[in-house]
């Protein structure tokens, strides 16, 4: 049995109430927050019907609640969502692991990576619904345009980073091109991947929404734009708070997932 230390006890006495103090503070302004809002909101600091307030918003919600169509929207962004992510994050991977495992190629195409990653993606929304046709599809494949390049960019910029002498160590131990991508460099760019989940995450979730703008008829963009459209503005801010609970689960998830994956390599 390992006994510890008085010291490292209260060393990770000390780790803990900090986390504890993070979590407490973080809670007590987003309160606070809200509870500014909702004052403002009755006092005419603001006008409630520009920036609604937390009650009316939460009206709002019982409201679609009861119609029934609530979860519906939310699952429907959370798929596309979903799978934009997953496809954008392991696409890019593939195509990042074509580029670094071909120099040429790599030159070939980088001054096209660096101008597709200018260009607003949204642009090409118009043409990608005529290519796909007007519905999830095509919010599933602008989510995936806006997402994919950035992972290419960053895992590839992660491999380019590796230690070019552990690399000549194995070529002369005689490892392969596929071992030492297997061996080395996936290992080594643990947190490049990581970093690429984590920006995809917000790019993800921008990507559907912009499509659910433009074609949907139901989800959380759908949402917005209609709430705007009849001037339901408490709907508006209601989705927005959704979308936003919503991008802070997923964002969880993946560091949940890096804190196991470095734990794992540790």
């Amino acid at each position: 049995m390992l006994i510890q230390s008085k010291e490292h006890q209260d060393y990770i006495k000390n780790i803990k109430r900090e986390k504890y103090t993070v979590i407490f503070t973080r809670i007590v302004i987003l309160i606070a927050f809200f509870g500014l809002w909702e004052i403002a909101g009755r006092l005419k600091w603001i006008d409630p019907f520009l920036t609604s307030t937390p009650s009316k918003m939460f009206n709002s919600f019982k409201q679609i609640y009861a119609e029934g169509t609530l979860f519906s929207h939310i699952f429907v962004t959370c798929f596309e969502t979903i799978i934009g992510f997953l496809l954008g994050t392991l696409l890019g991977a593939f195509i990042a692991i074509l580029l670094w495992w071909s120099d040429f190629v790599s030159k070939v195409l980088d001054p096209y990576l660096i101008v597709l990653n200018a260009l607003p993606k949204v642009a090409l929304a118009p043409i990608i619904i005529f290519w796909v046709g007007n519905g999830i599809k095509a919010i599933i494949v602008i989510a995936l345009l806006i997402s994919i390049v950035v992972t290419i960019i960053s895992i590839l910029n992660g491999f380019r980073e590796v230690d070019k002498d552990k690399i000549k160590l194995l070529k002369t131990f005689g490892a392969s091109k596929l071992q030492i991508l297997i061996n080395l460099i996936i290992p080594a760019s643990t947190g490049a991947f990581i970093s690429a989940l984590k920006i995809n995450v917000g790019l993800s979730w921008v990507g559907v929404i912009m499509g659910e703008f433009l074609v949907a008829r139901e989800g959380l963009g759908f949402l917005i734009i209609f709430g705007g459209q009849i001037s339901q503005l408490d709907m508006v801010m209601m989705s927005i708070v959704i979308l936003s609970i919503l991008a802070y689960f997923m964002y969880e998830a993946v560091a949940f997932f890096e804190r196991k994956v470095v734990h794992k390599n540790k």
